[in-house]
Parts: C-alpha cells; sequence; structure tokens
C-alpha cells in the first residue's frame, strides 16, 4: 500500500541524521533505526523494567519490553489504515520507553526529587538521550544516530526549559516544535495514542490477575469496560473468569482502534495536509479518538489512578521503591567509586548518577542496593 502524502517517506522527506551515514542497501532509513533500537542495551534492559508490579511479583504481569511490543503492535495495525509509515511507527514505539526508570513512575518521581537541584529528571527526554549520548556501540559517534523522525517521535513531552537547551545544542531540531507550538510527525501521534491504549487494557488485565481489582468493580465504575463486558455476555451467557476478562479487553481494544481510524479520516479529510510539513503547522494534533471515546478512555484513566495506582497494596511497593533508588542516589552522589569508572569520571557526576540509575533493571537496582546498604527490602 502506497504512504499518503502526509505520512513520513523515509526516501524523500526524511531530514536525516545529525552524523551523515551512506543509505543501508537493503533497508529504508527508518528499518535502519528500528532494527538499532532492538539491538540496544537498553532496548533489552525493559524485559526487567516493570510498568504497575514489581518483576518480582509474577512472570505474567506486563513489562516495560511487553507494553512497547503491545504499543508497536497496535500502532502498526492502525498506521497500515491510515497509509503512514509502519517502521516509523515501530521504531518509535519500541523506542518510547527507553529512558524508563526501574520500579515505574516510582523511580521517574524519586529521581526527579533527587536531581532537582541538578536539573531535574523526565523519562521521556531521558529515552531521547538514550539514543542520543548513552548508548554506545558505534566507533564515529555516541548513541544509535536515528533520524529527525524517529528522534522527534521519542520526545512526546518536553518542558520550555528544556526544548531552549535542546535548541541550544540543536537549532531547529527535535526541541524546536515544542517552542513554536507544532505538532509532531502522524507516526509520532498515532504512537502517542497507541501507548494509552496499550496501558489501559493491560493494566486492566494485570489489575484484575493480581486480585486488587474486580471485573465486577470495573463495569459497576467504568461504562467503558461496562458496554462490552456486557456485549460478550449477550453472545456468551456462559461466559466467566479470565475468558470474560479477555473477551471484555479484545472488543474494547477494537472498538478503541477503530474509533482512532474512523476519528483521524475525518480529521484528515477536513484538514487536508499536502505532506509531512503541514501536519507539523496544524493547530492540534489530526490523529485522535472521537469526542465520546476520549472521554470514556480519560474516565477509564481516572478509574485506574484512583483504584489500581493508589491501591494500598501498590503504594506499600512504591515507598520501598523509592527508598532503594533515592539511598543509591545519596551513595554514588557521595562516593563515585562505587559507579562504573565511565560514569564516576562524569563532569557532571548529578547527571552521571541519574543516568546509571535510570539504566538500572528491577532486580540490579535491588541487588546493587543490598550491596551498597545491606538492607533487603522486597
Amino acid at each position: 500500500m502506497p504512504l499518503a502524502c502526509y505520512a513520513c517517506d523515509p526516501f524523500t522527506s526524511s531530514r536525516g541524521r545529525r552524523f551523515p551515514e551512506p543509505a543501508a542497501p537493503t533497508r529504508s532509513e527508518y528499518q535502519r533505526d528500528r532494527d538499532r533500537i532492538v539491538h540496544s542495551t537498553a532496548f533489552r534492559r525493559l524485559v526487567y523494567k516493570t510498568q504497575v508490579f514489581l518483576n518480582h511479583e509474577g512472570d505474567l504481569f506486563r513489562t516495560r519490553l511487553t507494553h512497547s511490543l503491545e504499543v508497536a503492535q497496535l500502532g502498526r495495525s492502525i498506521g497500515r489504515s491510515l497509509a503512514l509509515d509502519e517502521d516509523l511507527i515501530e521504531t518509535i514505539a519500541l523506542a518510547h520507553d527507553l529512558g524508563h526508570t526501574p520500579f515505574g513512575h516510582a523511580g521517574q518521581d524519586v529521581l526527579n526529587e533527587c536531581m532537582k537541584h541538578y536539573g531535574g529528571f523526565e523519562h521521556n527526554l531521558q529515552s531521547l538521550r538514550v539514543v542520543d549520548r548513552l548508548e554506545q556501540r558505534y566507533p564515529a559517534f555516541d548513541g544509535l544516530n536515528l533520524t529527525f523522525e524517529s528522534r522527534e517521535g521519542i520526545l512526546k513531552h518536553c518542558s520550555r526549559r528544556n526544548a531552549e537547551l535542546i535548541e541550544a545544542q540543536e537549532p531547529g531540531g527535535v526541541g524546536a516544535r515544542f517552542l513554536r507550538g507544532e505538532q509532531p510527525s502522524l507516526e509520532a501521534q498515532l504512537c502517542n495514542l497507541a501507548d494509552e491504549v496499550a496501558y489501559n487494557a493491560h493494566d486492566i488485565d494485570d489489575g484484575v490477575r493480581s486480585g486488587l481489582l474486580e471485573l465486577e468493580q470495573l463495569e459497576a465504575a467504568v461504562p467503558l469496560v461496562r458496554r462490552f463486558l456486557r456485549e460478550a455476555l449477550a453472545e456468551f451467557p456462559a461466559l466467566a473468569g479470565k475468558r470474560l476478562l479477555f473477551e471484555t479487553i479484545r472488543r474494547m481494544l477494537s472498538a478503541q482502534v477503530y474509533d482512532i481510524i474512523d476519528a483521524s479520516r475525518l480529521a484528515l479529510a477536513e484538514a487536508d495536509p499536502a505532506d509531512v510539513d503541514a501536519v507539523r503547522r496544524a493547530g492540534t494534533p489530526l490523529l485522535r479518538f472521537s469526542p465520546e471515546m476520549r472521554r470514556a478512555s480519560s474516565e477509564l484513566k481516572r478509574f485506574l489512578f484512583a483504584s489500581l495506582y493508589r491501591h494500598p497494596q501498590v503504594q506499600g511497593t512504591r515507598i520501598r521503591a523509592e527508598q532503594v533508588l533515592r539511598e543509591l542516589f545519596g551513595i554514588y552522589l557521595a562516593d563515585p567509586a562505587q559507579l562504573p569508572t565511565d560514569h564516576a569520571s562524569s563532569e557532571d557526576l548529578p547527571r552521571a548518577c541519574a543516568d546509571y540509575i535510570a539504566g538500572m533493571t528491577d532486580r540490579f537496582a535491588l541487588k546493587e542496593h543490598q550491596r551498597l546498604t545491606g538492607q533487603q527490602l522486597f
């Protein structure tokens, strides 16, 4: 299927790489980016970085790796229907969580607190830092030297202060759109939506599997879940347990995917962008939920925040996880000899401490904390 005029075309519309390289003989530039992500150290670490439940709490709960694969699958499916570049979508999806800390959002919050006098910490900016600087695989440059379009999609959020810092180092680069009020490519916009769809669905699954949520509780409180649970029972009255859960989630996922496709086609037809630069100049994202599905998705997110992410059991784990990372940061800052040599010799020691901790898996952070403090918190 040919690409739409508003898609990112790796052969005609890419802004290229920061360090020019000869074209690959058998792959497009975005395929090459995807392959570099898959072979990176940071990507492999995602298998032991968790979302809500820590790695030791069960083998079937999602990790950052399985989440990224789910986002890539959803993104490619929707992107194909909209004639977007699927390889760029997959690249952004697989890379979007590379900067996440161990222990999910608890890790980001505590590292941001530790770094408040040193520039702060934000996992999205850290993902860009990973692919631009921290991966060390090539002799001619630091990072993975990804294309502009892949890097643009990875940098999903950015404060004005950080955008100004990026712009000073890379004029007209990936920070510029935050200063100009522009949008990213449609492939990047799609990954943002696929990320939301994926984590809402798998947090329902993991929450019920863990026993912290009940399907009946979701049915009573969340209209989106209630709609598809009742549809499933209307067709299969004897359905119960895991099969009912899975069928409810499957129907919910399908409805959200089709809603994005339909709502986005309407928005694209109205805006009629001639090329990817017209997409960037649009006042609002052109890929979107319908207003009804946006409200339903927001209701689901609010429920998950209150009932799962703030569940006392999850909070108890969060407190201990924060202690692990806070104490590790303090130890490394006070005694850089405990860091690997390349981090200990950094001119910016606080940032090197944050880089090292952010790159840890859950289990390595626990092991390192136990080695340095003698405590076993989990």
